[in-house]
């Protein structure tokens, strides 16, 4: 197993699965700069939740954020994007690869189209598998949610 030690592909990657750091993310690739109340406005969470997935994205280097008096305007950074997209794009082309050797097999060789009919059981039991055919037991069930402790 190979250990990459970029601990800056790691946070970006990080940074990137979270589907509200992504928003955020879309949000300031729309505009050169944003403040932080202009990008929290469209998402139902409080500006402090909003403010630790920035500092996230800042930790990543994915946003550059600078304070002017009370306002802290947010812009996008694209080094950490560029690095991921170079370390995506390996292995892009790695499946590209793969899939048009897998495309020209296809065609080189057709899947029959008239395919054989498949063999009839003898009885009903033939068809169970071994670790059922003797089991009458179902699946088993979660248990029901307990009480919510808010009021």
């Amino acid at each position: 197993m190979v250990k990459y030690q970029d601990e800056t592909l790691d946070r970006t990657f990080a940074a990137l699965s979270d589907p509200t750091r992504r928003a955020l993310l879309a949000r300031l690739g729309e505009r050169d700069s944003l403040s932080v109340s202009e990008l929290a406005q469209p998402f139902a969470m409080s500006l402090p939740a909003i403010m630790k997935h920035l500092d996230v994205l800042s930790d990543a280097g994915l946003v550059a954020r600078e304070k002017t008096g009370r306002t802290v305007a947010c812009r996008l950074t694209a080094r950490p994007m560029e690095q991921a997209m170079n370390w995506l794009n390996r292995y892009a082309q790695f499946w590209s690869d793969n899939l048009d050797r897998l495309a020209a097999f296809v065609e080189d060789n057709p899947w029959p189209t008239n395919p054989q009919s498949p063999p009839t059981p003898a009885s009903p039991r033939a068809q169970a598998s071994p670790s059922r055919g003797g089991s009458a037991r179902g699946r088993k069930r979660s248990t029901p949610r307990g009480p919510s402790r808010k009021t």
